[in-house]
């Protein structure tokens, strides 16, 4: 179902060219007006891809949205997209063209590693920068020009283990790393410490690859004396160890996930196939905010994933910081952006805290027999 939506999103709205400008529609500002330049970093090569369409889509919607409303200090926005070729060194490549074309801010990159790189070139080259789903805590950490619109993996591991240990209960957990995603590594080492911390017993900690095909010979320990919950850190190779893992008899186990499970391939890889279990993500239509609902009644088919309302979110941000700035330069906008104080999002409420991250709740969602489904909002 999942799947399914996403393709009709995709059909619906995927532009026909790969570098695209959002194209001001009748309402927008003169053209002779010079442009405000804002840059989409994501991937339209490589691994990446599938992960990064719905971001790309939602940036461009904001831009739409944008121009429609009458551009930004009476100038039309003009939509740069470049690719980042799926690899931090695309990423650094990619955020330097950027520069050189004079945007005044960037959105992205999606995965951690990706944001890592043009986080370090965007600082260097003052040049304000907010990622959508990037929740690796050291993007920010670049410096003061690098934002994000979404919560930490720290927050989230947190948040993961009270669950575990409050709600269901658990007394014991195994946990899955993948030993080539920081996103992966930062947040099993947070839900293992905390699990800890709240009287939880780690049993077993497995460190994979996610280049890797086949996990029977790592699941297999764990059918001998199954923990009460199996956490996988990391993104849509999840499907695939929970599906080799309840052929090793494990479906009766409750698995829980982070923001990476969500993720249409992680689904499709055999999350489907869950009997129960649970991750956090931060976004879902039933969270009732202003701006959810208004861009829920324009567009009736969007799906749930957060990285396209994250997306959305970081756009519309850098526009207000932009109208708040009453200017271009990039330290007033810089400085906008670190003032933000409760910001109406489709996430909800966004303010930013003294690192430039956002103080703002977490979604679980729960999967039972292979659909899911709004569980509930927790709060920082």
């Amino acid at each position: 179902m999942k799947a399914l939506r996403f393709c009709l999103l995709l059909a619906l709205f995927w532009p026909p060219s790969p570098f695209a400008a959002a194209a001001p529609p009748a309402s927008a500002p003169a053209a002779s007006v010079p442009p405000i330049r804002i840059a989409a970093i994501v991937a339209q090569t490589g691994v990446a891809v599938e992960a990064t369409m719905s971001s790309l889509r939602a940036v461009q919607l904001a831009a739409d949205a944008i121009n429609a409303d009458g551009g930004l200090l009476g100038r039309p926005v003009t939509l740069l997209v470049f690719d980042n070729a799926s690899t931090p060194i695309g990423s650094r490549i990619a955020a330097e063209k950027a520069a050189d074309a004079g945007v005044v801010g960037i959105i992205g990159s999606q995965w951690s590693s990706h944001s890592l790189a043009v986080a370090r070139v965007a600082q260097a080259r003052s040049i304000p920068m907010i990622t959508n789903i990037s929740t690796n805590p050291n993007v920010t950490r670049v410096g003061d020009f690098i934002f994000r619109v979404c919560y930490t993996d720290p927050f989230q591991g947190r948040i993961l283990a009270r669950f575990a240990r409050e709600d269901l209960k658990a007394e014991t957990a195994a946990v899955m790393v993948d030993l080539l995603s920081d996103y992966s590594m930062d947040l099993a080492e947070t839900f293992t410490d905390h699990f800890a911390r709240l009287g939880g017993r780690i049993v077993s900690q497995i460190k994979y690859k996610q280049t890797q095909e086949d996990y029977t010979d790592l699941i297999r320990p764990l059918s001998n004396a199954p923990p009460d919950v199996i956490f996988l850190s990391g993104h849509s190779e999840s499907g695939l160890i929970i599906k080799q893992a309840i052929s090793q008899g494990l479906n009766d186990r409750i698995f829980l996930g982070g923001d990476g499970w969500d993720d249409t391939v992680f689904f499709q890889n055999g999350g489907n196939l869950l009997r129960e279990g649970y991750f956090t993500t931060h976004w879902s239509r039933e969270v009732d905010t202003p701006a959810s609902r208004r861009f829920l009644e324009r567009y009736p088919e969007y799906n749930d994933s957060a990285a396209l309302a994250l997306a959305h979110d970081a756009a519309m941000l850098l526009a207000d910081a932009i109208r708040r700035a009453g200017d271009t330069a990039p330290e007033k906008v810089r400085e906008a952006l670190a003032a933000t104080r409760n910001f109406s999002g489709i996430t909800g409420s966004i303010t930013m805290d003294e690192n430039g991250d956002p103080v703002k709740p977490a979604v679980i969602r729960r999967i039972s027999n292979g659909r899911e489904s709004f569980l509930k909002l927790v709060a920082p």
